[in-house]
C-alpha cells in the first residue's frame, strides 16, 4: 500500500522458507516471517529457528558494572554536578539549572541539536534495571515536560521535540549515572519526518488518528495488547525494530502539553514495568523514546518505544548486525504475541 492509498490500517506478514541440507545429510526447511508495520511500511523479520538459542550472558542478570562506585569521576554526581555541568542560557531560564524534586536538568555538554539536554533522575549513580523509583522518572519527566515548554516560548519553530533514554553502555549511554536525555529542533528526524507525513495522510483520508485505530485493533486482537497504567495503553510492536519493543500510547493527545501530571505519572509506572519486565528476562540494558511533533496541524498521538539491547556484560555480542545496519530489517526470534504473553504479569 503506498501513502497516498492509506486509508486503513493492514497488519501484513508472510512466511519465507529457507530450505538446505544439515550436515546429516538430511534435508531441512526453516521459516523466517517477514512482517510490515502498518505505521511505517517498515519491514522485520523473525527468525524462529533462533528462538530457543541459549545467548550467553542472558541465564541470569549480569553483575553490577565495575565502575558502579566510581563516583568521584562522575560529572552527574555530587560535589561535580555544580563543576562539570553547563548551565542553561539565561534567554531560556535565569535558574540555570531546571529543579524537579530530586531531578537536575542541564544542557547537553555535547549536544546533538539546537536544544539539547540531560534530565538526572535523582543522586544515585548506578541504578539497576527495574529497581527505580516511579517517583524518580516523574520528576525527571516533569523536568523535560518543563525544560521543552521554555524552548519553545523562545523558540517556537523548534517543534521536533524528542525524550530518549540510553541505559548502560550497550545501549549507547556514556555514562552510568542514569538520565533522559531531551532533544529540541527545528529541524526533523527521519523518524519525526515518516510519522507526520503518515499519521497525517491516515487523518486526512479517514478522518481518524492513526495511533489510535492501531491501538483498536490490538485491543480486539489481543495477542500483542499488555495493559494500561492510567490512560496510557501498552503493546508489543507487530513488527519489532527491536528485541522486545513495546509500545506506550496516549490516545487523543497529540501534544506533550495536553498530558496532565497523573498522565506523566502513570507514564512512569509503565516505564518501571517494562524494566521489570526486561529484568525478569535478565536483560540489563535498553532504549526509551517518545518523540513528538508540536504543532496544531500534526495529528501523531503520543507514544513511548522501549526495547531490550544486548547485555552490558562481558562477552555479549551485539544485538544489531550487519543485516540490521546495511539491510535495515530488524530480525528478531521471538514472535510479539509471546512477548506480550510474557510481559502481561507485569501491569
Amino acid at each position: 500500500m503506498s501513502i497516498n492509498d492509506f486509508t486503513s490500517l493492514e497488519f501484513k506478514s508472510r512466511i519465507i522458507t529457507a530450505e538446505f541440507i544439515l550436515p546429516s545429510g538430511e534435508i531441512t526447511e526453516k521459516d523466517i516471517e517477514i512482517r510490515t508495520s502498518p505505521v511505517t511500511g517498515r519491514t522485520s523479520r523473525i527468525a524462529f529457528s533462533r528462538i530457543n538459542e541459549n545467548e550467553p550472558g542472558t541465564g541470569r542478570l549480569p553483575g553490577p558494572p565495575p565502575d558502579r562506585d566510581n563516583i568521584s569521576k562522575c560529572p552527574f554526581c555530587m560535589p561535580q554536578l555544580n563543576s562539570q555541568t553547563p548551565r542553561i542560557h539565561s534567554n531560556i531560564t535565569r535558574s540555570g539549572r531546571l529543579i524537579q524534586g530530586d531531578s537536575v536538568l542541564f544542557p547537553n555538554l555535547f549536544p546533538y541539536g539546537s536544544y539539547s539536554a540531560v534530565s538526572l533522575f535523582d543522586r544515585h549513580h548506578y541504578v539497576e534495571i527495574g529497581n527505580a523509583s516511579v517517583d524518580s522518572y516523574f520528576n525527571s519527566l516533569i523536568n523535560c515536560r518543563n525544560y521543552l515548554k521554555k524552548i519553545l516560548n523562545h523558540d517556537p519553530d523548534a517543534i521536533y521535540l524528542a525524550i530518549t533514554q540510553n541505559h548502560l553502555p550497550s545501549a549507547g549511554g556514556s555514562l552510568l549515572h542514569p538520565h533522559l536525555q531531551i532533544n529540541a529542533d527545528r529541524i526533523p528526524s527521519n523518524h519525526h519526518r515518516t510519522l507526520y507525513k503518515t499519521a497525517d495522510m491516515y487523518y486526512r483520508n479517514t478522518g481518524h488518528d492513526l495511533f489510535s485505530d492501531y491501538l483498536a485493533h490490538e485491543k480486539e486482537d489481543g495477542r500483542r495488547y499488555i495493559g494500561r497504567t492510567g490512560s496510557w495503553e501498552w503493546v508489543v510492536s507487530f513488527a519489532p525494530e527491536g528485541f522486545f519493543e513495546i509500545w506506550g500510547i496516549l490516545p487523543q493527545k497529540t501534544s506533550f502539553k495536553q498530558a496532565s501530571d497523573t498522565d506523566w505519572q502513570t507514564l512512569a509506572s509503565g516505564i518501571i514495568n517494562i524494566q521489570k519486565f526486561y529484568r525478569h528476562l535478565n536483560r540489563n540494558s535498553y532504549n526509551l523514546g517518545l518523540l513528538i511533533t508540536e504543532d496544531e496541524s500534526s495529528r501523531i498521538e503520543l507514544r513511548i518505544v522501549m526495547l531490550a539491547r544486548s547485555n552490558y556484560a562481558p562477552w555479549v555480542r551485539s544485538d544489531y548486525t550487519g543485516f540490521e545496519v546495511m539491510l535495515g530489517d530488524m530480525t528478531t526470534f521471538i514472535p510479539p504475541e509471546q512477548t506480550a504473553e510474557m510481559a502481561r504479569e507485569f501491569f
